[in-house]
């Protein structure tokens, strides 16, 4: 059975969390306030930028919350204040403590982009990607105290094909978010007197993806190195060093398995298929890639103009080994 509308807080920061803040305007529910992180420089001119959530929620005449913290009491009293029925929670980025998670009435709940106890943390749909799992989904989740470790209310599950990103994967999630959240609001406490605890001897933790990770190692797999590319598009982006210019590599597939005498990094072929490099097992073929100041480009595009630069025999290395 339907409940009545319900007066909620929406907490979030990214696109992800925009497209279900929109949802939400869009339903049937009272949006009484919405919490985005402060405004952070962005760009070359390191201007202050509001989040995708501050911008729509802007857009649309919504009271606008942006604390540093909700550790202090003042803006836990101010929360509270508030009186709402419940505090969804999509990709916030900030920690609440248990006197926020207890002010609404029928607590927070989280949108996480996982199969939970697996992926716990900043980066589910990276890790995902990277350690190679046949699917992820998304979990509605009633918060607790710990690092996503509150009872589940609602799954949906999300095949990972083997040619998604983190972008495309990102997009897939979404949608399977925005229904499913919807579906749990409709009858939260329903929800809620059916959830499941998680198995925590099943978890994993998806930790935050930090720029240097990005720089791709040779000697590893090639279908690991496959994996990374995909899990680090749109960001940070995989890089690696060839004749002194730094090349972001944006697509990639793992080749041939025949193991070949040539040092890991050197490029074996470039052609209009992609750059045939060698890897510590494997070869791994470059379909699109970047050079310094310009846009991503097929691997045919930047033999055009930049054929010598690849020619086989030349070896790819890392910034580290570039320096000496």
């Amino acid at each position: 059975m339907a409940g009545s509308p319900l007066r909620i807080i929406f907490a979030g920061t990214p696109d992800f969390a925009a497209l279900h803040l929109r949802a939400i305007i869009d339903s049937k529910h009272q949006l009484i306030a919405v919490y985005t992180q402060p405004d952070r420089p962005a760009g070359r001119g390191k201007k202050l930028q509001a989040s995708p959530v501050k911008r729509l929620a802007e857009e649309s005449g919504l009271p606008i919350y942006q604390p540093t913290s909700l550790k202090e009491e003042d803006a836990q009293q101010q929360l509270a204040a508030l009186q709402a029925d419940v505090m969804v929670v999509v990709a916030y980025g900030l920690i609440l403590p248990q006197a926020v998670l207890d002010a609404p009435r029928l607590g927070c709940l989280n949108v996480h982009a996982s199969l939970l106890p697996r992926w716990r943390g900043a980066a589910p749909i990276q890790r995902a990607i990277e350690a190679g799992d046949n699917d992820t989904g998304i979990t509605i989740m009633q918060m607790d105290a710990g690092l996503d470790t509150g009872d589940m209310l609602a799954t949906a599950c999300c095949p990972i094909g083997p040619h998604s990103t983190a972008a495309i994967l990102h997009d897939e999630l979404a949608t399977l978010g925005v229904p499913l959240l919807l579906q749990v609001l409709e009858d939260l406490p329903a929800h809620q007197g059916r959830s499941s605890k998680q198995d925590s001897s099943l978890a994993t933790y998806a930790s935050k993806i930090l720029k240097p990770e990005a720089e791709i190692n040779w000697q590893l797999n090639a279908r690991l190195l496959d994996r990374r590319i995909r899990a680090f598009n749109p960001f940070p982006i995989c890089f690696t060093v060839l004749g002194g210019e730094r090349v972001k590599i944006w697509q990639a597939r793992p080749a041939s398995s025949v193991a070949v005498p040539e040092a890991p990094g050197t490029i074996l072929r470039a052609d209009s298929q992609g750059i045939l490099v060698n890897c510590g097992d494997g070869q791994l073929s470059i379909e699109r890639l970047q050079l310094p100041g310009g846009k991503p480009l097929t691997a045919q595009q930047v033999l055009n103009s930049r054929r010598e630069l690849f020619a086989p025999g030349h070896c790819f290395i890392s910034p580290a080994a570039s320096l000496g």
